[in-house]
């Protein structure tokens, strides 16, 4: 009966770590603190079954809390030192004026409304991308630069 209890837990492990491999967008980090948690459950469950003499339940759950331990707290350091976004290279001035879909004679205050009216698709709080916001700033940049 202990064997199959080791053998469901090795499988909540191995379910937990695979998916938070998989959560790479923000706010789906739920699963580090679930995964710490566990973790720590199951090195309590490691000490209660060592104190009965169970020392192969005893030697899983300590590997198996210990390896939640660490690569919950390995991933979220890996995803903290991750590079933020390149810079955008230098657009000309046509593409520029095709992103924010702006005619030659546009005034600044077409231009600043083009912007805003991207913006407000592109930004990655609306369900934009990084990239894509970047882009449309250093459009609107080019353009104003003139």
């Amino acid at each position: 009966m202990g064997l199959i209890w080791l053998a469901l837990a090795a499988i909540a492990v191995w379910a937990l770590v695979r998916l938070g491999r998989q959560s790479e967008k923000p706010g789906r980090g739920q699963w580090r603190i679930a995964a710490t948690v566990l973790g720590a459950v199951l090195l309590a469950g490691a000490v209660l079954a060592g104190s009965h003499g169970a020392w192969l339940a005893t030697a899983g759950m300590v590997g198996a809390g210990l390896y939640l331990i660490f690569s919950s707290r390995i991933r979220a350091n890996l995803q903290r030192a991750a590079p933020k976004a390149a810079r955008p290279e230098a657009l000309s001035e046509a593409e520029a004026r095709s992103i924010l879909g702006v005619g030659p004679t546009a005034t600044k205050v077409e231009i600043n409304e083009a912007w805003r009216r991207l913006m407000g698709r592109a930004h990655p709080d609306q369900g934009g991308t990084e990239g894509l916001a970047a882009r449309v700033n250093s459009a609107r940049d080019r353009l104003l630069r003139r």
